[in-house]
């Protein structure tokens, strides 16, 4: 199983969990599409949009579950990236985790990806 994530703010999920879907953050609408990380990717993306934020979840999805809705595209730095033309099921989701912020200033995952 490849898990995917989505690092989300805590408010914009719970709007998602009480209407049963995430249709993303404001970027995400703007792009059109809903922008996830592979596990090699998630803390780059975290320190390069996220560095300060203390309401973040890391929201974890199977790929598989997503489908055909799910393409990986060449994005930053040539790798490909999870995207994601759909809105997102808040039953697809497998695992969600507060992320802390280290002694480093950047968010932890330890124990956190798989």
């Amino acid at each position: 199983m490849t898990r995917i994530y989505k690092l989300v703010s805590r408010a914009d999920w719970e709007a998602a969990e009480a209407s049963g879907v995430f249709n993303g953050a404001a970027i995400d609408i703007a792009d059109g599409f809903i922008h996830f990380s592979s596990a090699e990717q998630v803390e780059e993306t975290a320190e390069k949009y996220f560095v300060g934020r203390t309401d973040l979840l890391l929201v974890a999805v199977d790929a598989a579950a997503l489908g055909e809705a799910l393409k990986w595209e060449v994005s930053r730095g040539g790798a490909l990236f999870p995207h994601l033309y759909a809105p997102l099921p808040v039953e697809k989701v497998v695992r969600i985790d507060s992320l802390s912020i280290g002694a480093d200033g950047l968010h932890d995952f330890s124990n956190i990806l798989q």
